[in-house]
């Protein structure tokens, strides 16, 4: 039987509580969207999620970017976000507050905020605890393809 010796320090490395204003901008970091972290390696020793906000301001863009083999999940707080993706960035869907955005390894992408009154507010989760961010230079079609995403479990 294990005595108390052996047992986990679970007070100094159990659940941790990061307030909204311990949060670190100090993060990859990608032109037009302000990325603070929460959760990763350096913080609280996350193995394998990264998390944090990211915000948008009113009528603003991000670069187009992609996260390398990281898969990564939006969660719409406030405001409309607009994504543009593909190879020149030639899809387009919105999300609003509540909506859950998914990104695949790999997808070049860009966050734009749909709205010129308002700034976009998300919770970001990726799969790894490194912030990969790779900012890539695309001339973007001019009118996009709407896209809307059928779940392929519950069609209706």
């Amino acid at each position: 039987m294990t005595g108390q010796a052996d047992a986990p320090d679970w007070k100094h490395n159990g659940v941790r509580v990061i307030r909204a204003d311990q949060l670190d901008a100090n993060t990859a970091q990608t032109p037009g969207m302000d990325r603070a972290a929460a959760i990763n390696l350096a913080r609280v020793g996350a193995q394998k999620i990264w998390a944090g906000t990211v915000s948008i301001h009113p009528d603003a863009r991000t670069g187009a970017h992609h996260h390398g083999a990281l898969e990564s999940v939006i969660y719409v707080l406030r405001g409309r976000a607009r994504m543009r993706w593909g190879a020149a960035l030639e899809y387009t869907a919105e999300a609003g507050p509540g909506d859950f955005i998914f990104v695949p390894p790999y997808v070049p992408h860009q966050e734009i905020n749909a709205l010129t009154d308002e700034t976009l507010e998300c919770v970001l989760v990726r799969s790894d605890s490194k912030a990969v961010v790779v900012n890539l230079d695309i001339e973007p079609v001019e009118q996009p393809t709407s896209v809307l995403w059928v779940d392929p479990i519950h069609r209706a």
